[in-house]
């Protein structure tokens, strides 16, 4: 696979830049040289808006971007399904393929059977929802959910057993990169997206850069052995907007160099 396919692919997730207006996150976003934007539910385009869902989808468009997907906080199991109703019918008019999800609120340590059900039956019905648009949706890689591990999201994935469901990777917390490049290249046949950030030691935010290692291995798993996706920016140092640039920068040397 050629970097190129890779490169075509960076974008970011507006909550990266939540305090600024949709207007502002598209310049930062086309400034830096990006292509895409997950678009979060929380602040900018929110499912019980669809005017300003709208307006969001034209700003996207016009500045020659693309909407990656819909980042919702939609929780399978807990959330009730009339709520993903109107999730999903905000997806279409947004224009994303794409809706993330998350897998109950609870982690697979306390996690029992009857609650391994009600989130399995609940994603079930969540993916007949989203078909129906031409839409998928996309598990959040998340402590504290049921894909807290890349055994339980595998698990997960297979006891819903259906196609328009995948998984998004990120690094898990304090986890080194040999383990951790691992678990992403087991979930490389079912990966819809991967958020790109840097946190060590636990949350503390790092630059790409000082975590190169982690990120060159990921890139080079990426490269070799998946389709391309989405590698979508997140929680930059302090939520700075002038640090997007040089993190592209970043993404886009490490990805070249695995082809170089």
């Amino acid at each position: 696979m050629t970097g190129g396919s890779w490169t075509d692919r960076l974008g970011i997730c507006s909550v990266t830049l939540r305090h600024l207006s949709p207007a502002e996150v598209i310049d930062v976003t086309r400034d830096a040289g990006l292509r895409r934007i997950e678009w979060g539910a929380d602040v900018h385009a929110p499912p019980t808006d669809l005017g300003r869902v709208a307006e969001v989808r034209e700003l996207t468009l016009a500045a020659g971007l693309t909407v990656a997907s819909y980042g919702s906080y939609w929780r399978a199991g807990v959330s009730p399904l009339a709520e993903l109703t109107s999730v999903v019918t905000a997806a279409s008019t947004l224009c994303a393929p794409r809706i993330r999800v998350w897998a109950g609120e609870i982690g697979t340590d306390v996690a029992d059977g009857s609650t391994w059900d009600t989130v399995v039956d609940s994603l079930r019905e969540g993916c007949a929802v989203a078909r129906d648009h031409g839409i998928e949706l996309a598990l959040e890689f998340h402590p504290d959910t049921l894909t807290d591990s890349v055994d339980t999201t595998l698990d997960l994935l297979e006891r819903v057993g259906d196609d328009a469901l995948r998984t998004y990777w990120q690094p898990r917390l304090d986890e080194e990169t040999g383990p951790s490049v691992e678990g992403l290249r087991r979930l490389v046949t079912v990966l819809a997206g991967i958020h790109v950030f840097s946190w060590w030691p636990g949350a503390n935010r790092l630059r790409l850069h000082e975590r190169s290692e982690l990120w060159s291995a990921v890139a080079d798993c990426l490269v070799r052995d998946a389709e391309p996706c989405d590698l979508l920016l997140e929680f930059v140092p302090d939520d700075d907007p002038t640090l997007v640039a040089a993190e592209t920068a970043t993404l886009h040397d490490l990805i070249l160099a695995t082809v170089a």
